[in-house]
């Protein structure tokens, strides 16, 4: 099958539940909504983000069909969602329920507890879970910082060599340039190679990459979209001031308790998700004013999704 090459913003959606920590899916339509607002090509769904390692298989199911019911009149909008796990029976089971319920695309990270010992092994992997949605996108997510998976995707993908025909490319959550530029000239550029690192997407961008997939795309979409402008635009000093705008946004993330404070951000644009399942904590209602404050320092207001 022939993929094509994503172009633009695809936002790691923030799965939202109530406070008793349960679904809450009437919110997708709103959330949906936003991303569309904001020129938001895509959802990267059930992810690090999504929380999907945190959630039941049927759970996951839930979340993707009200994803799939939301922009089932929007071609123009991919849903990726991720089937990694540690069991490939599981994955494969959710890989044939995406291709069943309409989604663009599935992904799939390495197995993180028996982890792949060799770039073949992994391929083997990917060319099982892909051939249980052989009429679907497959896209492999490296983040080997919660995987432990260090493999080289460039030796993945002459691992893979055109033997799995549904493998679109990668999500890619690192810091190897070197291995990410190769990346795209494996087989004449024939693999689709999203960028993953919201930080130093202005990096990226100077080897070529437009497609990327983030989490601060679901609340600062248009400071993004501006960069991206900006540097097409040769305009380098707007590019990297935007750059270093986005730095001082996700070093909040850090200084109020890591992932779940993307939930605060999402409140502070009209979007509440709840908070995160444990082990993650979420901040007390206390940290909640105080990280507001330090959002309106940064002129938030300025470049937030709308």
């Amino acid at each position: 099958m022939k993929n094509e090459k994503l172009e633009g913003l695809i936002a790691a959606p923030f799965t939202p539940m109530n406070k008793d920590g349960e679904l809450n899916l009437s919110v997708i339509p709103q959330y949906y909504a936003l991303l569309k607002r904001n020129k938001v090509i895509g959802a990267f769904i059930n992810g690090s983000t999504g929380e999907g390692v945190s959630q039941t298989k049927e759970e996951k199911k839930k979340v993707a069909e009200a994803w799939a019911a939301a922009t089932r009149n929007d071609k123009d909008f991919k849903v990726i969602n991720l089937v990694g796990g540690t069991s490939l029976a599981d994955c494969k089971e959710m890989a044939k329920h995406t291709q069943e319920t309409g989604l663009y695309a599935v992904s799939f990270t390495a197995p993180f507890y028996f982890k792949p010992g060799s770039a073949q092994a992994l391929a083997e992997c990917c060319a099982e879970v892909a051939a249980a949605a052989p009429d679907t996108a497959f896209y492999y997510y490296h983040i080997p910082v919660l995987t432990g998976c260090h493999i080289a995707m460039y030796d993945l993908l002459n691992a893979v060599n055109g033997a799995i025909p549904n493998f679109a490319g990668i999500k890619y959550t690192h810091e190897d340039f070197m291995d990410f530029l190769s990346c795209m000239y494996v087989d004449n550029g024939r693999y689709d190679m999203l960028w993953g690192r919201d930080e130093n997407m202005l990096s990226a961008l100077a080897l070529g990459a437009f497609g990327a997939v983030g989490s601060t795309y679901n609340y600062a979409a248009p400071l993004y979209n501006d960069m991206q402008q900006a540097f097409k635009d040769g305009d380098l000093l707007k590019a990297r001031d935007l750059q270093q705008l986005s730095i001082d946004m996700i070093r909040l993330l850090g200084k109020y308790g890591g992932i779940a404070t993307g939930k605060a951000y999402m409140k502070l644009v009209g979007i509440d998700c709840g908070g995160f399942r444990l082990p993650v904590r979420n901040m007390s209602d206390e940290q909640f004013e105080a990280f507001r404050k330090d959002v309106h320092a940064l002129n938030f207001e300025s470049f937030c999704s709308r």
